[in-house]
């Protein structure tokens, strides 16, 4: 499948659709004096930028790497959202805006707006149709992982109901004369605020770096793992620059006694791995194990057991110890929840230190990148 091609195509529909809305919302809105209807109208026009912002975004996407950004334009995707979220800001203030011009022109005037039954007709067609591009774009957006498209068919699940707001104030006007057209719109306008919210804190979170899918994050370890030679894989770091574009490193485990050539091997494996099935590319560091005599079994438990003692502490791999040197290394993975992870590595080092005098005692925090629990 395309990618590019599936969201510009999606977008055009979106477009097509939206601006039939524009039309039809635009002439009952005014010939009614409907604010809200109107506001509708508005908020259908901000939708059809959207998707044109979306299908701009997507091409600038698309452009290839080059020597001013060699990791590609991939993020546009991420400035696209939060465009379109400044536009479903902008389209609830105005909303809100009008509606209490609305209400104050009322109590001055007295006036009410004026429906007709082509009227209440076309706005609830309206409804069908804006539900049907709303569930459209999310299951596109799903399928083809496109945060704009999933923003943009959430935002039109949203205007489906409130033009059921919408309707329900024309219906209350015509037949019970009574005024809600204001506080509608006022309701609207919240409502397209909140959507808007969503959107642009979803937008910036993925623009600020997200941690990765469980799912993906246990597929990758599991395959890696079952590489011959590998004894654990740890300290896995991925960093996205756009749709399917990876760029991380992981540690290895290995036994001590491979020679520079099984290494290679070993590594040079991973990254095609990597590469062709995950589409990233993997930058692989190595950890030697060397729990072979019973010394080095026992200081490991040892260890296992002080660092045990620590509740944040999710995990405890590359132990060596360099009987020459009279070195222990090895590095802990702590939660983010823990406040002080330095007080807690220091304890850890002098508890491990009393175990093992005699013994230099070097641990390396490792942040939880990759759900070490």
């Amino acid at each position: 499948m395309d990618r590019e091609k599936e969201i510009v195509k999606t977008s055009v529909i979106g477009i097509i659709g939206n601006v039939f809305l524009v039309a039809f919302k635009a002439f009952v809105g005014f010939m009614a004096g409907s604010i809200a209807i109107v506001m509708d109208a508005v908020n259908n026009f901000t939708d059809a930028l959207s998707s044109t912002i979306t299908i701009v975004g997507t091409k600038l996407a698309n452009k290839p790497a080059d020597k001013k950004h060699p990791y590609g334009y991939g993020r546009i995707e991420y400035l696209t959202s939060t465009l379109i979220a400044s536009l479903i800001l902008f389209a609830g203030a105005m909303a809100i805006y009008e509606s209490i011009k609305s209400i104050i022109d009322h109590f001055q005037t007295g006036a009410m707006p004026e429906f007709e039954i082509y009227s209440i007709i076309i706005v609830a067609a309206a409804i069908v149709v804006k539900l049907a591009i709303g569930l459209f774009f999310r299951k596109r957006g799903k399928t083809i992982d496109s945060a704009a498209l999933s923003a943009s068919g959430t935002d039109a699940m949203f205007d489906s109901v409130l033009s059921t707001t919408t309707l329900i104030g024309v219906i209350v006007a015509k037949y019970a004369n009574v005024y809600i057209e204001g506080y509608l719109g006022i309701l609207i306008g919240c409502f397209i605020l909140k959507s808007g919210i969503e959107v642009m804190r979803e937008a910036l979170s993925l623009m600020i770096g997200e941690r990765f899918d469980k799912d993906y994050i246990i597929s990758i370890k599991k395959d890696i793992n079952e590489i011959e030679g590998v004894c654990g894989c740890y300290d896995l770091i991925l960093n996205n620059y756009g749709h399917d574009r990876n760029i991380g490193s992981i540690h290895i485990g290995i036994k001590d006694n491979l020679n520079a050539q099984q290494i290679q091997a070993i590594e040079r494996e991973i990254a095609s791995l990597m590469y062709s099935k995950y589409n990233t590319i993997m930058t692989v560091g190595i950890y030697a194990e060397n729990q072979v005599d019973e010394k080095s079994k026992d200081v490991f438990k040892s260890i296992s057991d002080a660092v045990a003692k620590h509740p944040y502490v999710l995990q405890t791999h590359g132990f060596y110890i360099d009987e020459d040197k009279k070195t222990i290394h090895f590095d802990v993975v702590i939660s983010f929840d823990d406040k002080d992870p330095q007080a807690t590595i220091q304890q850890i080092i002098d508890d491990v230190k009393a175990q093992n005098e005699g013994y230099e005692v070097l641990v390396q925090y490792d942040k939880d990148f990759s759900l070490s629990e």
